[in-house]
């Protein structure tokens, strides 16, 4: 006998997450008129993440565990494609839900003909305020998120939040018709290709100003630290994205500042490997060749940065670290916050 499909399938990849998962799951089946069910991918915890999961005694709870790590964009693939809900939702193993998100974000969906919906968010910090991380004004203004507006919004180095923060809900006949799945190749903007690969399919994106996703600061924890792998991944993605997607002229413009964006990310980390390894020589031909990476001297690595005008005996007493910074794109179950 064939059970019907629950409303929504909510995808939770976990590695270690022990302390947060029971949290996060419990959020998920607390979600008033939807029928769901919820699938945990561990991705190889060493923790006693499996064990806090199979203590939930909620036949709604699947625990999927992958024999090889994966990373988040593998973990999550997983889980799509042990979905069987109408609807697909990304919950991240840190984060939880309000009661009434994917009824209100279904409903309205559905209302627009929509194959996507998002809604703000929510900050817990560790102090227990709790900040909306989009002005509702914003949001009025995109109602509905196009593609162009997508991409303006992920250009790097930006001093607010980005639309790849949001936490999209996907119509799952969608995704399988397009045949659209994260890309395991990189763990840094994963979330960005997936939703901008369903915007260029023509897929339509309704926007909720209120917030029902929180996303939550850790005690302890660290943001992701932008490494040059991370931008040279992201670099291939984006012309992976444009070599299989026809976008419109909007979109393309955006693109091209994003992409000139990812090459100041470049050549930034460049100049910042070059100072903490002492060589000089190397972050003047960085600053000579690409003078747009000098521009970034206000970030938090600044005071160090200035130093590569001092001279060489004050730089021997130097740490140069390159600044933490988020994923364009939102968190993900593999780093921890901060």
């Amino acid at each position: 006998m064939t059970l019907p499909a629950p409303d929504v399938s909510f995808v939770v990849a976990a590695y270690n997450a022990a302390d947060t998962i029971h949290r996060a799951i419990e959020s998920a089946l607390a979600q008033e008129e939807v029928d769901l069910e919820v699938i945990v991918v561990d991705d190889c915890s060493t923790d006693d993440t499996c064990a806090v999961v199979e203590e939930i005694a909620d036949p709604r709870v699947r625990l999927l565990r992958l024999a090889k790590n994966r990373g988040p964009g593998g973990a999550r693939n997983a889980g799509l494609e042990a979905a069987r809900g109408n609807w697909i939702a990304i919950l991240d193993a840190d984060d939880t839900i309000s009661p009434r998100r994917l009824s209100r974000m279904i409903a309205l969906a559905s209302t627009a003909s929509a194959q996507i919906a998002v809604d703000n968010i929510d900050v817990a910090n560790l102090d227990g305020r709790v900040e909306r991380m989009f002005p509702e004004a914003l949001l009025e203004h995109h109602r509905v998120l196009t593609l162009a507006a997508f991409i303006q919004s992920n250009v790097l180095f930006r001093s607010t939040y980005n639309f790849g923060y949001m936490k999209p809900i996907f119509e799952r006949r969608f995704l399988n018709e397009h045949g659209l799945r994260f890309k395991q190749s990189i763990r840094i903007g994963e979330d960005y290709i997936l939703l901008a690969s369903a915007l260029a399919h023509g897929g339509r994106c309704i926007v909720d100003p209120s917030a029902g996703y929180c996303y939550h600061i850790r005690e302890g924890s660290i943001s992701r630290v932008l490494e040059l792998r991370h931008i040279e991944a992201m670099i291939a993605a984006d012309k992976d994205f444009l070599a299989n997607h026809s976008i419109d002229a909007e979109a393309m413009t955006m693109q091209r500042r994003r992409d000139r964006s990812l090459r100041e990310a470049h050549a930034f980390l460049r100049l910042v490997d070059h100072l903490k390894s002492r060589s000089l020589v190397g972050a003047a031909q960085v600053a000579l060749s690409d003078p747009r990476a000098l521009r970034h001297l206000r970030m938090p690595i600044a005071v160090r940065l200035r130093r590569l005008l001092a001279p060489l005996a004050r730089l021997k007493s130097a740490t140069p670290t390159v600044a933490a910074e988020r994923s364009t794109s939102g968190n993900s179950p593999h780093v921890r916050k901060g």
